[in-house]
C-alpha cells in the first residue's frame, strides 16, 4: 500500500475518531502538528496554560463577588441615607413629635356620616300660665339649671282684688332653661309659652346616613361621635331608631343615637361627625391616621430609627381600609415599628434635619462613616487619614459610577480569562489527540515497511 493511500486512511481515521464536528479543524491541524516532534509536549503546555487561565478567571470573578459582598455588608446605612431625617433634641421638642407602635388590632369597618345634636322630645317641657295677667317676677334666664317644682315666674292675675291674686309658675321638670319668651311686666296669656326647659343629661345625636350605606347599619350599632365645638372630647352612642322617611334632596336617612351627657357639654344644634361601626376584622396591622402622609399614590410613614436617637426613616407603605382612628397597613411595616403620629406632616418638611446622617452615625458608633452613612473600608480609612495629614479637609465620597465601571470591566476581564482558558484546554486536548494519531501512523508505517 502506498504512503498516499495510508495518509488518506489516517485522515479518515482521525475524522471518525474525533467526530464530524471537529473533522475540519483536525484536517487543518494535521498539517501543523502531525509533523511536529513535540506534539505531546505542546498539548501538555496548552492544557496547563488553559487551566491556569481558567483558574485566574475564577479567581477574578470570586474576588469581585467577595468584594461586593463586603461592600454590601458594610453598607448597612447606605439605603437609609436618602430618606433618613436626623433631628436635634430641640427640633423634636419644637415639632412636638409623638410616636405610636404599629400593632395588630381588631379593625373596625365604619360608615362615615355628619349630623347634629338634638334634644330628646320626651325630655322637653314648657312653662305657661293658666290665667291671663302680668308677669311681675321672672327668676331665670336661658342656660340656668332648674329643679322640678322650683318657682320660675310669678304672674299677677287680672281678676279684681286688693291686691290682685298672684300665682306662681313652677318648673314641670328638672333641666336647663333653653329659651325665655317673657319679660318682667309683660302681659301674659294662657296660650303663650313663657319658658322652654330641656333635660340635657341625655341627648340625641342625629346622623344623616347616605342611603347606599344605610343597609350596613343596624339598630344597636355603636358609633364614635365627634363634635366640632368640643374637639378634645369623644362621645360614644348606640343607634336606637331610624327616621321615618328619607330626605330626597340630600339622599340621606336619619339615624338616631342616644348619648349620655352628664357634664351638659352637648347642646342642641351642635354639628357632629359620626363613625358608625358595622363590622370587625381581627389581626389587622394598623397605625393611627395621623401617621400616614403623602398623596394617595405615594403613602409614607416616618419610622423611628432602631439605633440612632432622634432619627426617622421615610418608609413607603401600602394602605388599605381606614376608619376614624386607624389606617390599615398592608405592606411596608413590621409589628412594633414606632411611627411618628403627631408632627408627621411637619417632619416631612424638615428636610435632612439639623445634622447629616454621617454625623449622627459617627456620634452613635464612635467611628467615622462615609457621607452616605455606609461603613468605611480599610482603603477608605487609609485615604481619609492621608487626606487629613495633607490638611485637605475634604472627605472622600464614594464614586458610584466609577466603581460600577471598574466592577463591570473586572467581571468582563474575568469572563474573558475563563473563555480563553477553556479554549486553550480544548486546543491542548485536540493537539494531544493529533499527537496520538501521529504516533499511530508512525507505527502503521513501520509495520508496512
Amino acid at each position: 500500500m502506498s504512503k498516499t493511500m495510508k495518509n488518506t486512511e489516517g485522515s479518515h481515521c482521525a475524522r471518525s475518531r474525533l467526530g464530524p464536528e471537529k473533522s475540519t479543524y483536525v484536517t487543518a491541524s494535521v498539517r501543523a502538528f502531525v509533523s511536529a516532534r513535540s506534539g505531546a509536549r505542546a498539548a501538555a503546555c496548552a492544557i496547563v496554560y488553559g487551566r491556569a487561565r481558567v483558574a485566574a478567571g475564577f479567581a477574578v470573578v470570586a474576588l469581585m463577588i467577595v468584594s461586593a459582598t463586603l461592600v454590601m455588608a458594610g453598607d448597612d446605612h447606605a439605603d437609609e441615607s436618602i430618606d433618613a431625617i436626623v433631628l436635634s433634641e430641640t427640633s423634636v421638642r419644637n415639632l412636638g413629635l409623638e410616636l405610636a407602635e404599629a400593632v395588630e388590632v381588631d379593625f373596625e369597618e365604619v360608615v362615615f356620616a355628619i349630623g347634629r345634636i338634638d334634644h330628646i322630645p320626651s325630655k322637653h317641657a314648657v312653662v305657661s300660665s293658666r290665667i291671663a295677667g302680668r308677669a311681675i317676677d321672672v327668676n331665670v334666664i336661658p342656660g340656668d339649671r332648674v329643679k322640678r317644682g322650683q318657682v320660675l315666674v310669678r304672674v299677677e292675675s287680672r281678676l279684681p282684688g286688693n291686691p290682685p291674686p298672684v300665682i306662681a309658675l313652677e318648673a314641670p321638670i328638672s333641666g336647663t332653661v333653653i329659651q325665655r319668651h317673657v319679660r318682667q311686666g309683660e302681659p301674659v296669656e294662657p296660650a303663650n309659652e313663657l319658658l322652654d326647659i330641656t333635660d340635657l343629661s341625655e341627648v340625641w345625636a342625629v346622623a344623616k346616613v347616605p342611603e347606599q350605606e344605610a343597609g350596613r347599619v343596624r339598630v344597636g350599632s355603636k358609633a364614635r361621635i365627634r363634635v366640632a365645638a368640643l374637639p378634645d372630647e369623644l362621645f360614644e352612642g348606640e343607634l336606637i331608631r331610624f327616621g321615618t322617611e328619607a330626605d330626597a334632596a340630600t339622599g340621606t336617612l336619619e339615624a338616631i343615637f342616644r348619648l349620655s351627657n352628664p357634664e351638659l357639654h352637648l347642646r342642641p344644634g351642635m354639628r357632629a361627625e359620626f363613625s358608625i361601626i358595622t363590622s370587625f376584622r381581627p389581626n389587622v396591622m394598623a397605625v393611627p391616621r395621623d401617621a400616614v402622609q403623602g398623596d394617595p399614590t405615594n403613602r409614607v410613614v416616618y419610622v423611628e430609627h432602631f439605633e440612632l436617637p432622634n432619627a426617622f426613616l421615610k418608609s413607603p407603605v401600602q394602605t388599605g381600609a381606614r376608619n376614624d382612628r386607624y389606617i390599615e397597613i398592608r405592606n411596608g411595616l413590621f409589628p412594633a415599628d414606632r411611627v411618628v403620629t403627631k408632627g408627621a406632616y411637619f417632619l416631612g418638611s424638615a428636610g435632612a434635619g439639623d445634622m447629616s446622617l454621617k454625623e449622627a452615625l459617627d456620634l452613635a458608633h464612635g467611628h467615622e462613616h462615609n457621607e452616605d452613612g455606609s461603613e468605611m473600608t480599610p482603603e477608605q480609612q487609609a485615604a481619609r487619614e492621608a487626606e487629613s495629614q495633607a490638611a485637605s479637609g475634604r472627605g472622600r465620597k464614594r464614586q458610584g459610577p466609577l466603581a460600577l465601571f471598574f466592577g463591570v470591566t473586572t467581571v468582563l476581564f474575568g469572563a474573558l480569562l475563563l473563555l480563553s482558558g477553556m479554549k486553550h484546554v480544548r486546543d491542548g486536548r485536540l493537539i494531544s489527540e493529533l499527537s496520538d494519531l501521529r504516533s499511530e501512523r508512525r507505527r502503521g508505517d513501520g509495520e508496512d515497511a
